[in-house]
């Protein structure tokens, strides 16, 4: 089974990208994973919250697989403590889909749509982080569920 991190739009800021990076080449250990940018709306600046969300939604919607498992990562989730998001993933990676699809959108989040195609919903904390940190964490929280799963060491060093 795959694993992807799909986000809206590029992220400006270096020291993001390479902390993904290393996270990134460190989960291939472990399952196929990648992360997939999807392009930012053009004149997004000139629109509304909702029209945006709206056209990223269809943007999302348009790419995805019938089979595939979508999970959004939004403040109003689930929340787990790294141990039980570790089984959490498990779980979702013993599903049937062919890939299995981790989701943060935009600057206002998700369309009603996406959230209606969507499986379920992870929250990474109570607090409100900006789009652009949440990959990094994400990524750095799905390589510590993976070596939790194995019984490694990196979730106590």
């Amino acid at each position: 089974m795959k694993v992807e991190l799909w986000v809206v739009g590029k992220t400006q800021f270096k020291y993001l990208k390479e902390g993904m990076e290393i996270y990134e080449k460190r989960l291939r250990k472990y399952v196929p994973f990648q992360t997939v940018v999807l392009p930012d709306i053009k004149n997004a600046k000139n629109m509304t919250p909702d029209l945006l969300k709206n056209k990223e939604g269809v943007m999302i919607l348009n790419k995805l697989d019938k089979n595939d498992l979508l999970i959004l990562l939004d403040e109003n989730g689930k929340t787990f403590t790294s141990e039980k998001f570790a089984f959490w993933v498990e779980k979702q990676l013993q599903h049937s889909a062919r890939k299995v699809i981790f989701l943060i959108g935009g600057a206002y989040g998700f369309s009603e749509e996406v959230y209606k195609r969507s499986q379920q919903k992870v929250a990474l904390s109570s607090m409100t982080f900006s789009h652009q940190m949440v990959r990094l964490f994400f990524i750095e929280q799905f390589y510590r569920a993976l070596t939790i799963l194995k019984n490694e060491p990196y979730h106590h060093s």
